[in-house]
């Protein structure tokens, strides 16, 4: 009865046994497939790497003492390529065991001393099984939240996307305008060396920097002639706007911080903190610059594009009081050295 129960719970487990003394691995082979056990056995340590390597297995059985390598060594190999594997160390002798901190630094889950009779390996076995079964559960279990997540976070990505549309729609200076704050973003924070996932959260907070302005009436987002001080002043409030449309989706914790101070100035006289200085979220200083390089090259109702060499000279005059001067100075470099880049974003969004 205990070996067919034993089968039925055993199955679809893989376990690899290593030793190099082949009549230990017959015997293990024999043993533990009559109780119901999927087993390889190998007698070279540096094939059993490899077989691990290339093969799926959820358990190791490895002994300690072999040749040409011995089992912590074979353990130090595989814990560089797989984290997961369930490894219980076979010592023919107590004394011989390699000390408690090499097992737990190698993260092998347990050892027992050889002997003719496998009871104690089979419960180590049992235990073991029962420990990978639960992690794998927890595994499927945290892949479909995962799952679940990143489909709630789409369905938000495409419902603040429509909204990015909506201000694109109200306002044509708008148009092209994110996409390309977001690019120079990106642009400005390759250059400063930042990682991947720096440079994803400047992207997406270009973005959506200006997804606020769905708060502001036609009227004054429209407006041709210059805006009053009281429109003027409501026309501030699309940043705190727009972080308050993001405030409750994790997906865009990140990117708050650009919606809400990228109209923040270096010297504190910018909006809708007074922040200064470094109290100003780095990215925020990154999206001031993109924003505001788009603004001044960028078409107006009013105005044409400024020329390169008087947008150089406002980045130069306001280094230090509207502008992070290390930011600024980095952009400069682009825009002096790396040009090309510069005009490659905005032939795309021509």
């Amino acid at each position: 009865m205990r070996k067919n129960m034993q089968s039925a719970n055993n199955t679809g487990y893989k376990i690899i046994a290593v030793d190099d003394e082949e009549g230990i691995v017959d015997s293990l082979s024999v043993f533990l497939k009559r109780s119901g056990y999927d087993l390889t056995g190998v007698t070279d340590p540096m094939e059993a790497i490899e077989k691990v390597k290339n093969e799926h297995f959820d358990l190791m059985i490895l002994d300690f003492i072999m040749t040409p390598i011995h089992g912590d060594k074979v353990v130090e190999e595989i814990r560089k390529f797989n984290k997961e594997l369930y490894i219980l160390l076979l010592t023919g002798h107590k004394d011989l065991a390699p000390p408690l901190e090499t097992i737990r630094k190698l993260d092998i889950q347990g050892y027992c001393e050889k002997s003719d009779k496998f009871d104690q390996l089979l419960l180590l076995i049992e235990s073991g099984i029962k420990s990978i079964a639960q992690m794998n559960e927890i595994k499927r279990i945290n892949d479909e939240l995962s799952d679940t997540l990143e489909k709630l976070e789409k369905a938000y990505l495409d419902s603040i996307e429509t909204l990015r549309y909506t201000v694109e729609a109200k306002d044509p200076y708008t148009k092209g305008h994110s996409d390309r704050v977001s690019e120079y973003s990106v642009l400005l924070g390759k250059h400063l060396g930042l990682p991947e996932d720096d440079l994803k959260t400047l992207k997406v907070g270009g973005l959506f920097h200006d997804i606020g302005k769905i708060g502001i009436p036609d009227s004054i987002l429209l407006k041709e002639s210059k805006l009053t001080d009281d429109e003027y002043s409501q026309i501030k409030n699309h940043p705190s706007i727009g972080a308050h449309i993001l405030c409750n989706a994790e997906a865009f914790k990140d990117i708050i911080p650009i919606v809400k101070h990228h109209h923040e100035k270096f010297d504190g006289t910018g909006y809708p903190s007074k922040l200064k200085g470094n109290d100003i979220p780095y990215f925020a200083r990154i999206a001031a610059i993109a924003d505001t390089f788009d603004a001044m090259t960028s078409k107006r109702t009013y105005r044409d594009s400024l020329p390169i060499d008087v947008v150089k000279a406002e980045f130069e005059r306001c280094s230090g009081t509207q502008f992070d001067p290390e930011l600024a100075k980095v952009f400069l470099d682009i825009l002096n050295n790396h040009y090309d880049e510069i005009q490659s974003i905005q032939e795309k969004y021509k």
